[in-house]
């Protein structure tokens, strides 16, 4: 049984999104389902700081022993911030996806994009929990 904190939003392509103490920000990782499915990760592509994301949009890869995913951009907005710490050890979205495994930070074009993401119930039933 996977993860899947209360306190955040999600996607049906398995990114969360999760508020910090801006409005105007949140953070966005791969779920703890995600990281299951993909197996140990080796190697992350993330975007630069001051990029613009559209909503649904690719801003990198995640490549595990298993596969290659695209990782999108649940929301329109511009990266402000990149976890560097996982061009060092890709494998902590392993072992912390929702604490030290986060990937950007966005600062939201659009607040009311949120509101088109899944629940923390709505996602426990798309993974099948």
């Amino acid at each position: 049984m996977s993860n899947v904190p209360d306190d955040l939003m999600y996607t049906p392509e398995h990114e969360y999104v999760a508020r910090t103490g801006d409005p105007a920000i949140v953070r966005i990782g791969i779920t703890d389902y995600a990281q299951g499915e993909l197996g140990d990760v080796v190697f992350v592509t993330l975007p630069k700081a001051g990029q613009r994301l559209a909503g649904h949009e690719s801003f990198g890869t995640i490549e595990a022993v298993k596969a290659v995913s695209e990782l999108y951009s649940p929301v329109p907005g511009e990266v402000v911030e990149v976890n560097a710490a996982i061009d060092g050890d890709p494998a902590v979205v392993n072992r912390d996806p929702y604490g030290d495994g986060w990937m950007v930070a966005l600062r939201v074009a659009d607040a009311t994009a949120l509101d088109g993401l899944l629940t923390p119930a709505a996602y426990r039933t798309h993974i099948g929990e």
